[in-house]
């Protein structure tokens, strides 16, 4: 289950660059394009003439063409015109809210009269001059709340990702776990302890040594409907750790928008924004690859996780200290979803 009303990351600009793009967000197949004068738009992947599916037409003049028979769409789901037919009597399909912002394609796939523009969750790295940006997209084959649940317990780094961000460290120093209104933070800290390959690297590119002790923090922030921040990095030990002078340190926040496509599929867009050496193209693209891995690692085992799950149904999940972010997480969208529905939370 997922919030319908709230904004969910739909796609990036260059996906919608030349042609249409079909999408399935929360169980609605929705497609993206930009009409008259580039701004974007989003119907329902559905003609009205014959059922086909609108992506699979073109974008002419600012406007979608059918690709089965030529059928026009305006921007509001309104039939414009059809060659040889009159169809301007054809009901209207639905249309979307959708914003481009902070160089992402967002969706309100719920009532469109609730859908607030100032509701889109706000990003102090987008397209700011003292920060890069690097990501990407997969397509993965699980629950949406899986990868949220990953994403605010990263004790599973030391074992799914050894060889790049996982440290035994990571087991060993206890997280802790607060909830602020819709957010969710759990914070952990390591202090004087050797760095993992990844951040080494990182310490590298902002001319820092990458075989001294270091202090390294992971800082998952949770808000709704499905958005995971990060804030992760290492300072020369004694420094201050998170609050060490940048000059000291290889910080970065790393960006996770999981969008539901059904209740055991998702796309999540992924990426890092960081504020070191952010001229630097090349290290912007060797950031993306290697998180790039990192995060397809995690996919083979939330998508068997899922088949798991679906196999045996009543089985009961143990829950640990370490879950707290995912639990916690979970009971801000069922409460977000009661509210929706009109009904009241189940108590987890």
């Amino acid at each position: 289950m997922f919030p319908k009303n709230a904004w969910y990351v739909a796609c990036t600009p260059d996906e919608i660059a030349d042609k249409p793009l079909g999408r399935k967000i929360c169980n609605e197949p929705i497609v993206f394009y930009r009409g008259q004068g580039g701004e974007v738009a989003a119907l329902e992947d559905f003609c009205p003439h014959r059922g086909a599916p609108l992506s699979l037409g073109k974008v002419i003049d600012g406007k979608l063409v059918c690709g089965y028979h030529g059928l026009e769409m305006g921007c509001d789901g309104k039939t414009v015109a059809m060659p040889g037919q009159r169809v301007r009597g054809f009901p209207a399909i639905r249309s979307y809210p959708v914003v481009e912002r902070h160089g992402f394609i967002w969706v309100w796939p719920g009532d469109a009269a609730q859908a607030d523009p100032a509701a889109i969750h706000p990003l102090e790295w987008a397209n700011h001059p003292e920060w890069a940006f690097g990501g990407g997209l997969y397509h993965i084959a699980c629950d949406y709340r899986l990868m949220i649940d990953n994403l605010m317990d990263l004790t599973h780094e030391t074992y799914v990702h050894s060889t790049s961000i996982g440290q035994k460290e990571i087991d060993e120093v206890p997280c802790t776990t607060r909830t602020e209104g819709d957010e969710v933070v759990t914070s952990r800290f390591m202090n004087n302890i050797i760095a993992p390959p990844f951040w080494q690297m990182a310490l590298r590119a902002n001319g820092l040594p990458d075989d001294q002790p270091v202090d390294r923090w992971q800082i998952c922030r949770f808000s709704p409907p499905s958005h995971v921040l990060i804030e992760v990095g290492v300072a020369l030990a004694g420094q201050g750790g998170f609050e060490a002078p940048a000059s000291v340190k290889a910080s970065s926040v790393v960006v996770d928008f999981i969008t539901p496509e059904t209740e055991t599929s998702m796309w999540y867009f992924w990426g890092m924004a960081r504020r070191f050496k952010v001229g630097d193209p090349a290290l912007t693209a060797s950031i993306r690859e290697g998180q790039g891995k990192i995060f397809g690692e995690d996919l083979e085992m939330l998508e068997r996780q899922q088949q798991n799950l679906l196999a045996w149904p009543d089985r009961n999940l143990l829950k640990l200290n370490i879950d707290a972010g995912g639990v916690q997480s979970r009971k801000v969208l069922e409460r977000l979803i009661a509210a929706e529905q009109g009904t009241t939370a189940e108590v987890v």
